[in-house]
């Protein structure tokens, strides 16, 4: 054989390979963010809270407890969190909360969350109507396909 057919084979072999980890680690991670949920569906509650604050900023300057820091895996310590500062009661709290509920959330102002331990779940309003997130801006491409799509009767996406 060839040596450049040698090397094609090797390649091939390592790239399925990979495949086949890549794989095995995605089945291990749905399973344990599966059991997660589950775990925060059971501990949730209805909480209302008068949000102060909110921001984007590193796990290490967030503000919340040290035992959540020393928790989180080591490559993710450096990375941004959504970090919501509120008051529940009489005691101001440090919570996290998700890139899609992060945008509802309004500042200065009473809503009724569902929260589990110091994770935000979901924000309702108390009064009036939460802010709805703005659309995200599609780039030329997309805008182009849409157009593409509704000259031949279709539903853009």
């Amino acid at each position: 054989m060839k040596p450049s057919t040698i090397i094609l084979l090797v390649i091939l072999l390592l790239l399925v390979g990979g495949c086949v980890a890549l794989y095995f680690l995605g089945k291990k991670a749905q399973k344990k963010q599966s059991e997660q949920q589950v775990l925060l569906e059971q501990n949730k509650q209805t909480v209302s809270m008068l949000i102060i604050d909110k921001k984007r900023m590193k796990l290490k300057e967030s503000g919340l407890p040290q035992m959540v820091i020393d928790q989180t895996p080591k490559y993710l310590r450096f990375s941004k969190v959504s970090v919501v500062k509120c008051k529940v009661g009489p005691q101001i709290m440090t919570l996290m909360c998700d890139d899609k509920i992060y945008d509802l959330i309004p500042v200065k102002k009473e809503v009724k969350a569902v929260i589990s331990g110091i994770y935000i779940m979901d924000v309702k309003a108390l009064h009036g109507k939460l802010p709805q997130a703005e659309p995200t801006k599609r780039g030329k491409f997309k805008r182009w396909v849409d157009k593409l799509q509704e000259k031949a009767g279709a539903k853009p996406l």
